[in-house]
């Protein structure tokens, strides 16, 4: 009898330790999306991704009042909470993580290769902020979700820097392309982008087929797609913004006579450096170039949005501004402290 019981208890520990195995092994296996869904808007991967709005609303951005460290809050400031201690920039998020690329400082004191993979390409579980791996251990930036790969510019000695794609999961990382497209303007499962060295067109990158066709024959710069319109500057116009219907039937509007140095799209409305010598500002306008307005005179860069603020940096002193859409007259410095943490 006692033999028996024995070998009962060795075979209900060997199924306590197979199921805790399985267990284990399925609460770390990647979590992979559904469909195509893009990490962030191109306006605010043009300007560093530094804020960006998940699906249910949360706001995950880099905190100016903690060194820019990865940060969240809800729209209204409320709920605000430490994520890690990285230097977050171009972030993004799905459902179930958080990726960006961290820009550590670099220490000079003793011990300093601790701090290697400082600027890497990472992600982060958002329910469980403690779990990170790291995507690429190389220098990354522009990194951008599409479904369940992420695109990025990647940097390494032999090639510098070139075009990039890894798995959510980490997996398969290669080079797309020796060229360095920013792929920052991403729709579903395309990726548009304009040409750096043998051409300025815009061009159309499926991720699907690994193929690129041609949108619009020209000079130009950082387009952005937002429905049916494409935005982009027109570099033989002085960097004018301008915009034309997608499918090419339209003829291209130029938006403002103003030479422009970065803008950002959200809602109807466009918010954009102005470049001047004598009056430079930060504006906004509306998608048909209406409405134009001057928000704060002086020379700003980083504007990044959510679905109710646009942020923005003071480009000689770093200080970062916030505005509500609805009332661009309202400028504050942003400064929402450190809350709690949840490292």
């Amino acid at each position: 009898m006692k033999k028996v019981i024995t070998i009962l208890l060795i075979i209900l520990v060997l199924a306590a330790g197979v199921g805790f195995g399985v267990y284990h092994h399925k609460s770390n296996e990647t979590k992979f999306n559904d469909d195509y869904i893009n990490g962030n808007t191109a306006g605010n991967l043009y300007n560093a991704g530094i804020f960006c709005t998940a699906a249910d609303g949360t706001i995950y951005f880099a905190n100016p009042s903690d060194n820019s460290k990865l940060y969240s809050m809800n729209s209204d400031g409320s709920d605000l909470t430490k994520i890690s201690d990285d230097v977050a920039t171009f972030i993004n998020a799905d459902d179930n993580y958080i990726y960006y690329v961290r820009n550590n400082p670099v220490f000079t004191e003793p011990f300093s290769f601790l701090t290697i993979n400082t600027d890497s390409l990472c992600r982060l579980d958002r329910s469980k902020h403690k779990k990170r791996i790291l995507l690429d251990s190389s220098a990354s930036l522009y990194a951008s979700l599409v479904g369940n790969k992420v695109y990025y510019l990647h940097y390494d000695d032999k090639d510098f820097t070139t075009f990039y794609e890894v798995g959510i999961d980490g997996a398969d990382s290669h080079q797309v392309d020796k060229t360095p497209y920013r792929p920052c303007s991403v729709v579903g499962q395309y990726i548009y982008f304009n040409g750096v060295s043998n051409d300025h067109n815009i061009w159309r990158f499926d991720t699907v087929t690994d193929t690129s066709e041609l949108v619009l024959k020209g000079n130009y710069y950082m387009p952005a797609v937002i429905g049916d319109t494409i935005f982009f500057l027109d570099n033989e116009n002085n960097y004018t913004l301008a915009s034309t219907d997608l499918s090419g039937s339209s003829a291209i509007t130029t938006l403002s006579d103003d030479r422009i140095d970065c803008y950002n799209i959200t809602g109807n409305y466009i918010y954009f450096q102005r470049n001047s010598t004598s009056t430079p500002a930060l504006c906004r306008m509306k998608t048909d170039g209406s409405d134009y307005t001057v928000i704060a005179e002086g020379n700003y860069t980083n504007i990044n949005a959510t679905e109710t603020d646009v942020y923005f940096r003071d480009f000689a002193s770093g200080v970062m501004y916030k505005t509500p859409i609805a009332d661009p007259s309202d400028v504050e410095i942003f400064n929402p402290g450190t809350g709690s943490s949840d490292k």
